[in-house]
């Protein structure tokens, strides 16, 4: 289509491009700028098929850690996110998935449409509050910092480590050890990498209550799955 002068192709197909229908794509014409997603994976094959006119990826997401920034340097793109546009919206995400676990909102729903619920019972599904619990928070980032905010205005206690110092009013700055042993809400907001893979393993989650919740709104690569998976088994933390 066209539009102010612009041509744009848009991929016909309502999925996620597999590399290879990727490559197919952008070798159908001489495309000057690429708006990418973070499930594309930029590589050095997909930039040499972009051609060596095109000048920008523009990456329709927070990170960038789908794109080979070094082979990106090499060839001259530029490579563009898209940061801040999501935090309160992560923050909340955060907040939904801490409220549905420390009330059984998915739990229950689940109960009902199973046709279990035969009437009321002083203990069925009985969740807990989290005001005046401890939240602590690992990475106080735009997120991590927007979570916190969220927790004071519940009334929660908010305790936190950044990498880097940080200090935000109301919030008390401790180690990461200090926030796995202390919260009774650990929520994960560090920046992906891979000196942050596995920031979640087996070592932080025995030193965590088992009555804790652990809350991962980054991806999936900073928590050990099959060691939360096993921590959730043996009944090590609560939800």
């Amino acid at each position: 289509m066209k539009e102010k002068g612009y041509e744009v192709a848009v991929s016909p197909h309502d999925r996620v491009l597999a590399k290879d229908e990727l490559i197919v794509f952008l070798k159908q014409d001489q495309y000057d700028a690429v708006l990418s997603l973070l499930t594309d994976k930029i590589d050095t094959d997909v930039l040499a098929a972009a051609g060596k006119q095109c000048k920008i990826f523009a990456n329709y997401a927070v990170g960038f850690d789908n794109i080979d920034l070094k082979a990106a340097a090499e060839r001259g793109v530029m490579i563009t996110n898209t940061p801040g546009v999501l935090t309160d919206s992560v923050a909340e995400h955060a907040f939904t998935l801490l409220l549905a676990i420390a009330h059984r909102v998915a739990e229950s729903d689940r109960f009902i449409r199973a046709g279990k619920y035969h009437g009321w019972e002083p203990m069925l599904l009985l969740g807990s509050d989290v005001s005046k619990k401890t939240l602590g928070i690992l990475g106080l980032g735009r997120i991590g910092s927007r979570v916190a905010t969220l927790a004071l205005g519940l009334g929660m206690k908010v305790i936190a480590n950044n990498r880097s110092p940080k200090t935000m009013e109301g919030v008390e700055m401790v180690s990461k050890e200090e926030v796995l042993k202390k919260a009774d809400v650990v929520s994960v907001n560090v920046t992906s990498g891979a000196d942050t893979e596995n920031f979640i393993s087996k070592r932080e989650l025995d030193l965590m209550k088992s009555t804790a919740i652990l809350i991962n709104v980054d991806q999936s690569k900073q928590v050990d799955t099959e060691a939360i998976y096993q921590a959730l088994k043996e009944k090590r933390i609560a939800g």
